[in-house]
């Protein structure tokens, strides 16, 4: 009997095409012109002050949701989430967070995470753990930046008004 040849990768899992390309949105759509670095809309947004780092992670979390969608585990949700939690985390530095969102690229660092996780044929657990997981986390990591943003925009408009 003939055994039956793999399906290719994208048969397997037909969002992995689509959140490759909401990635390379994300962080590589664009290229500064007479260099190599490229950026996307995830660093655009994050110009914003303070809001565009909420903005950022909320789309990143679309991206999480789908991810969850396709059969990622818990181990792989923290350590996306890790990536997440780095990016807007520093992201939300003035300036500093500017250059580390063209740099760090937690969008595409976590496609090709998924990417390695399916190639390896780890078994692929219930959606509902790794949902309430992300859901947890997502929630902790939304209040910790709400928090964050407030403080650092009462300290900059206290400053703002001692001047």
């Amino acid at each position: 009997m003939e055994t039956p040849e793999p399906m290719p990768e994208a048969q397997q899992h037909p969002d992995l095409e689509r959140l490759s390309a909401l990635a390379a949105l994300l962080d590589n759509r664009f290229r500064i012109p007479g260099t190599n670095i490229r950026f996307g809309l995830d660093a655009l947004i994050g110009l914003i002050p303070y809001g565009g780092d909420l903005i950022s992670l909320l789309v990143s979390g679309f991206l999480m949701l789908m991810v969850v969608r396709n059969g990622a585990g818990p181990t792989l949700l923290l350590k996306m989430m890790g990536n997440y939690l780095l990016d807007t985390a520093i992201g939300s530095v003035p300036v500093l967070g500017d250059i580390f969102d063209v740099a760090f690229k937690a969008n595409r660092r976590n496609v090709d995470l998924l990417t390695k996780y399916y190639e390896s044929g780890q078994a692929q657990p219930s959606a509902v753990q790794s949902m309430l997981l992300l859901f947890f986390l997502f929630l902790t990591l939304m209040i910790s930046l709400t928090v964050f943003v407030i403080w650092s925009a009462s300290l900059f408009l206290q400053w703002l008004f001692s001047l």
